[in-house]
């Protein structure tokens, strides 16, 4: 129910191992996905068009900081799928080239250390391989023929060796408990964490390393062989949680080295390094008991920077900086005075400052700490979500997204922060398109306290005109509520369809210091539910808001405040949508994986009669208010979502029809906790706003 970085590239090459094996004659005579020439008959965007998008990410720059690579990814509704091919442009913004177009799709795409070739996954040969090729894109060639495929990977600085990641079969499953049944499909557990997000365990993701000339590789180690983990750890994490100190010679990797209940149990993962000449490995974060993830090495190789968090078992803790002296082995709390969190950790060449990037009010920022001096300068100003930070020479490359604006790249001048635009994937689409107006605003709380909310308003805005307004409610439950481009709640999509859209950064939100983020804990139902009250009762004040008109929607957290405010709304609310949300908290502690978040969020198990907290919480369950529902609600929920089980949306679907409130079931059998598909992701919008215009129109 948290941060989404990296996720969906994830899902799409760990899916790719399995539906990339042959391509049949309909396939063949498709044409390649790609970026399209779309003549729009509305300025008014539709389901259709923000599925046009070309989705750009993954940028990196040339060892030369002259030009920059980076991948975009565009999808076809017709044969419901998405392709992803490789673009590079210079720093300046000049010279854009499309680098690969083919079927296959390229992905993870990085520069050789010397510049003089680029890599890159693919589907190509039949399995996600390693390719490279020229610059230019030309001479393509294969360089790895690993057994069942790769994740991930990266060149060691000196281009001798190469590690990458894959997925490995260690424990033994009914099979190989008993080769006489072939056939059969049941599957045997005898401890947690037996399934995540949206897979059963089945295999674990190890590391690799194996000797490299340019052409081939061989010699390939696991240096994780036997181990019952994963690294880097899943869902979120991808090849940025591995590295290579700078003289190549250790590998550094994120791991949680615990097993079934312990893993459910802890957040505890640590950095550790393997020695390539020695074979030891060494815990280098020991006895710091949150995450600890994404080594980062200084370019002179004297220090280690990393992401931590303090406390085990709380999935949302502060996100610190880290620094650990190599030399002497002495750890620097980069960031013990600054109340937010850290992310993207750059070294700048001369290894004496780390840029790095963090929200605050609702927009992603990226800043600058000194190592001499301790001082942290913030470089950039304005509301935009800047995603990552990669240094250019005198420039800083970053991805930056609005609520009106797809990922583009921006080069951004490091002395004053000024940004400029470098990429235009979707002006084309952009530039037939009206956006609605975003504006922020403050209002106070019951208990006194500034909250900041964003109000979008439908294109061509009329003051003089009563709309009906919706009440977003985020998801997470921690978390930003920042300038996020969303390709489902996507909020220029809600106000397209004549909606005002209110989004309040209720407690338990990050970006207002790490007190209001935790203020959620153990109270969904206390002072976040408040907040969203008091935001929109503001806003049903306005002349242009129909109060008569109001709905509620969310997913996740924010689907357990649209089922908990369907009983608790007093009748301000005409329609409700919750996708993928709690309904049932007794049923959600056992359903789900992660116990840690439960147990931390929730306080403990129902069982605990004497647990304050947790009996309260449970006490406010959203189902425990049922008996009040009266007001249309739509349930939409993914079989394939573990963290949140498809029975807690059946259940409150059932709830509804039973008590007579009108109720619809939107269910995909094939989608995990989002809708990754298009022709899914197209009936979901559709769905949605039918739903709405039912009742609110």
């Amino acid at each position: 129910m948290k941060k989404l970085f990296l996720f969906v590239l994830v899902v799409v090459i760990v899916s790719l191992q399995a539906c990339c094996p042959k391509t049949n004659e309909s396939e063949e005579v498709s044409p390649i996905i790609g970026k399209q020439d779309l003549k729009l008959n509305s300025d008014i965007m539709t389901p259709e068009v923000l599925w046009s998008f070309g989705r750009l990410s993954d940028a990196q720059v040339s060892p030369d900081n002259s030009s920059v690579l980076f991948g975009v990814s565009y999808y076809d509704k017709e044969q419901n799928k998405s392709n992803r091919d490789l673009y590079s442009v210079k720093v300046d913004g000049k010279d854009l080239k499309q680098l690969t177009k083919t079927r296959a799709g390229e992905y993870n795409a990085q520069w050789r250390p010397d510049g003089k070739k680029i890599g890159f996954l693919s589907t190509a040969s039949g399995s996600v391989q390693i390719w490279e090729m020229n610059t230019d894109g030309s001479d393509r060639n294969q360089i790895t023929f690993v057994d069942g495929g790769i994740t991930g990977y990266k060149y060691s600085p000196d281009m001798t060796k190469l590690l990458y990641t894959k997925e490995v079969k260690v424990d033994k499953d009914v099979h190989d408990m008993h080769p006489d049944l072939p056939l059969a499909t049941g599957r045997l557990e005898n401890d947690l964490m037996y399934r995540h997000w949206d897979e059963w365990v089945d295999t674990y993701s190890h590391v690799f390393y194996a000797d490299y000339d340019g052409t081939k590789i061989w010699n390939d180690k696991d240096i994780n062989e036997g181990e019952l983990f994963q690294t880097p750890l899943k869902p979120w994490g991808g090849i940025e949680q591995v590295d290579w100190t700078t003289d190549s010679k250790t590998i550094a990797y994120t791991c949680k080295k615990l097993y079934g209940k312990a893993a459910t149990l802890s957040t505890n993962s640590d950095i550790y390094f393997y020695n390539l000449e020695s074979g030891k490995t060494k815990n280098m974060t020991k006895g710091m008991m949150g995450f600890d993830i994404a080594p980062v090495f200084s370019p002179d190789g004297n220090y280690m920077a990393w992401e931590s968090m303090e406390r085990e078992g709380f999935e949302s803790d502060k996100n610190r900086l880290y620094i650990m002296n190599l030399r002497t082995g002495d750890l620097t709390y980069a960031t013990e005075n600054f109340d937010q969190n850290v992310g993207s950790i750059t070294w700048t060449p001369d290894s004496k400052e780390i840029y790095f990037n963090s929200d605050w009010h609702g927009a992603f920022q990226i800043y600058k700490y000194t190592l001499s001096t301790g001082k942290i300068v913030q470089i950039t100003k304005g509301m935009q979500d800047y995603r990552g930070v990669a240094l250019a020479g005198d420039k800083i490359i970053a991805p930056m997204q609005t609520m009106s604006l797809p990922t583009e790249l921006f080069a951004i001048n490091p002395e004053n922060g000024e940004a400029k635009q470098i990429t235009f994937t979707n002006k084309d689409l952009l530039d037939q398109l009206t956006m609605g107006e975003v504006e922020e605003r403050w209002i106070k709380t019951d208990d006194n306290k500034d909250l900041q909310v964003f109000v979008i308003y439908p294109p061509n805005f009329d003051p003089n005109k009563k709309y009906p307004t919706i009440l977003y409610c985020k998801g997470g439950p921690q978390g930003p509520l920042s300038q996020s481009f969303h390709y489902r709640w996507n909020y220029q999509i809600m106000v397209a369809n004549d909606y005002i859209i209110v989004a309040p950064a209720r407690r338990g939100v990050s970006g207002f210091g790490q007190a209001w983020q935790e203020q959620i804990s153990g109270d969904y139902h206390g002072k976040s539910m408040q907040d969203y009250l008091n935001a929109i009762d503001a806003m049903a004040k306005e002349p242009f808001v129909d109060e008569d008109r109001l709905g509620a929607i969310g997913a996740s957290a924010g689907g357990w405040a649209v089922y908990y405010l369907a009983g608790n709304h007093e009748g301000r609310f005409k329609a409700f949508i919750a996708h993928d949300g709690i309904f049932n908290e007794e049923a959600q502690y056992l359903e789900t994986e992660e116990m840690w978040f439960e147990n931390w969020d929730k306080g403990g198990p129902f069982w605990e009669k004497n647990n304050k907290i947790a009996k309260d919480v449970y006490a406010h369950s959203p189902h425990k208010f049922v008996d009040k529902w009266d007001t249309p609600i739509l349930c939409i929920h993914g079989e394939l979502d573990y963290r949140v089980v498809v029975t807690q949306g059946m259940t409150a679907f059932n709830a509804a029809i039973l008590k007579g409130v009108p109720a619809e079931y939107l269910y995909f059998p094939d989608e995990n906790h989002w809708v990754l598909q298009p022709q899914n992701g197209i009936l979901w919008q559709r769905t949605f706003f039918n739903w709405l215009d039912r009742w609110l129109k």
